[in-house]
């Protein structure tokens, strides 16, 4: 016969059934005393009398649970753990396999598994601090949080990239792209994303990076002092026409919500772009439209408030002349502008024929056009003819670089004419004592 062992809390109802069959015990007194009903404890008595203090231990001692983790899946656990996955933290990599394995575990499954083996999570986590939480914003386009992280995102695959993002207050939608470098281009095209999609925010909040405001160290130009005021950057005047309103952040930590969600993307965004084998940033920005919109249904949460604070923009606006960068020129006295390195001639139009020592604005664009606006019109521009100047800095033009073809500065057509070739092999030679030249000179 099997032996038995009944715990505590069934050894004290085996106490009360007995003194229930030695008529010791009233029903009502076993009742209070095991927590039951009196139903209950009539069916425990027959079960009782006929199997005796078996009947009394759980039905369920000795089988296997539903729910055990098998040898075979914690196996492939470790495996993937150790493999493919190698590098997430424990979170993640529970995601990750129940979305890729079709292996369902709990996080705390998981973790049990990998820190038996000796698997810790390469996410470091601080210990906790005492802190005040600051209430979000009750809706979603009130506030964005945008920041640059310059990060190995590729781990050695290719090139440091710099990733450019925001994160909505409110509700924590992220919308970010890879650039090359923290530039005020990127931050144009991450605002033109979100126009385009939800609308102009109430408010951006950024660190006081030179893209967001004029460093103090840098003096100040003689416009500025006649007017008492810094210009703002080529951003922050865009934010103006926009009518977004900046808010610098004094300390890193006062932008806290975007420094966490780089640190969140330093572990699993770098983590899927080396697991889809990611090595370009052409690659890695296609991959943020697969990856930002599972990102955001995860881990976004509700505002308190529905609705969105977004503004739409006028019909008239146009976007792509205001998230631009915007410089003054003045035309000169041929209607021409110099920028860059280029010259645009200014046409002819039906407002004004002559357009010389004007004030114009010269609006590079982001697809890298040029545009020139005067007092809110485009006007007609083409390339402008090269000056003389220019022309006879060619190569292979007298006075210019002699082109690398020919040598000693000898014509080409020259070359192949013995005719031409005699008069300028004839043109270096010295006049004979004789030479009426000579005659003449000397009288």
């Amino acid at each position: 016969m099997k032996e038995l062992t009944l715990n505590k809390k069934e050894q004290a109802r085996l106490q009360i059934m007995n003194l229930v069959l030695q008529g010791q015990c009233k029903m009502a007194e076993a009742t209070s005393l095991m927590g039951v009903s009196e139903r209950h404890i009539w069916r425990l008595l027959a079960a009782y009398r006929k199997d005796g203090a078996a009947a009394l231990a759980h039905g369920n001692r000795g089988r296997i649970p539903p729910n055990i983790v098998t040898e075979e899946q914690r196996m492939a656990v470790l495996e993937l753990a150790k493999g493919t996955y190698a590098g997430f933290n424990h979170t993640h990599l529970t995601e990750m396999l129940e979305e890729r394995d079709k292996l369902q575990l709990s996080r705390s499954t998981v973790r049990r598994i990998l820190i038996a083996e000796g698997l810790r999570s390469p996410l470091k986590r601080r210990p906790p601090k005492h802190r005040s939480r600051r209430e979000r914003r009750s809706q979603e386009g009130m506030l964005l949080q945008v920041d640059g992280s310059r990060h190995d995102w590729l781990q050695g695959r290719g090139p440091y990239l710099t990733l450019v993002g925001s994160i909505d207050d409110a509700t924590g939608t992220v919308y970010a792209l890879f650039r090359e470098q923290e530039d005020a281009h990127g931050y144009f095209l991450l605002l033109e994303e979100i126009i385009k999609s939800k609308g102009i925010p109430l408010a951006l909040y950024s660190d006081r990076h030179s893209i967001f405001k004029v460093p103090a160290r840098e003096s100040e130009t003689l416009e500025e002092q006649l007017l008492g005021k810094r210009e703002p950057t080529q951003f922050g005047r865009a934010m103006l026409e926009l009518g977004i309103q900046a808010i610098l952040a004094l300390s890193p930590q006062a932008k806290g919500r975007i420094e966490r969600l780089w640190r969140t993307f330093q572990s699993r965004l770098i983590s899927e772009l080396r697991l889809a084998g990611i090595s370009t940033i052409e690659e890695a920005n296609e991959f943020l439209k697969i990856f930002l919109p599972r990102f955001n249904s995860r881990f976004g949460v509700v505002p308190t408030e529905e609705g969105l604070a977004y503004r739409q923009p006028d019909t008239s606006l146009c976007l792509e002349g205001v998230l631009c960068f915007k410089y003054q020129r003045t035309v000169a006295s041929d209607n021409t502008i110099s920028f860059d390195g280029h010259a645009l001639q200014l046409l002819e139009s039906p407002q004004r024929s002559s357009y010389a020592h004007a004030k114009v604005e010269v609006q590079e664009r982001l697809d890298g056009s040029l545009v020139v606006v005067y007092q809110g019109n485009i006007l007609a521009t083409k390339k402008a003819s090269p000056l003389a100047v220019t022309l006879r800095a060619r190569p292979g033009k007298r006075g210019g670089v002699s082109s690398p073809t020919h040598s000693n500065n000898v014509h080409p057509v020259a070359q192949d004419d013995p005719e031409l070739n005699t008069k300028s092999s004839s043109r270096g030679k010295k006049p004979a004592k004789d030479h009426p030249w000579r005659t003449l000179r000397l009288t």
